[in-house]
């Protein structure tokens, strides 16, 4: 590797080392009930959040909390520090929607209706909250 591609990559690896992400592929929930959730949760401070999911009785709040406590260790283990209270917060989610099964129920005359299970994958991503982030 040359002097100057080592030199940028270690800038972004500096630059990635406070960011760390989660993803969840394949829930078996539709895309729009888990972007219900993680509109609740976008742009909070990462445990603030836990604690709105833990008290959410939404289905997808158990799933969407798991990830989070994933995200933080992933920070955590990064960083080789734990992480304190109004340190980290959540910056992005993402919400697409995955494979979907396709079945048939009976219908009335010999028809068939087309039922579509719909899954999705989650992306969460945390980060520090630094001085260029508040602006």
């Amino acid at each position: 590797m040359g002097a100057r591609k080592r030199i940028t990559a270690e800038k972004r690896k500096e630059a990635q080392k406070t960011i760390s992400f989660a993803k969840l592929n394949d829930v078996p929930t539709s895309p729009r009930k888990m972007r219900l959730v993680a509109d609740m949760i976008r742009g909070m401070e990462a445990f603030r959040a836990l604690g709105v999911l833990k008290y959410s009785n939404k289905e997808a709040a158990a799933k969407l909390e798991k990830l989070l406590r994933s995200a933080i260790a992933n920070w955590e283990a990064k960083n080789e520090r734990k992480a304190e209270s109004g340190e980290l917060f959540v910056s992005l989610i993402n919400v697409d929607g995955g494979a979907m099964l396709k079945r048939m129920r009976p219908a009335p005359q010999g028809r068939g209706y087309r039922i579509r299970k719909r899954s999705n994958h989650v992306t969460l991503h945390v980060d520090t909250l630094n001085k260029e982030n508040q602006n």
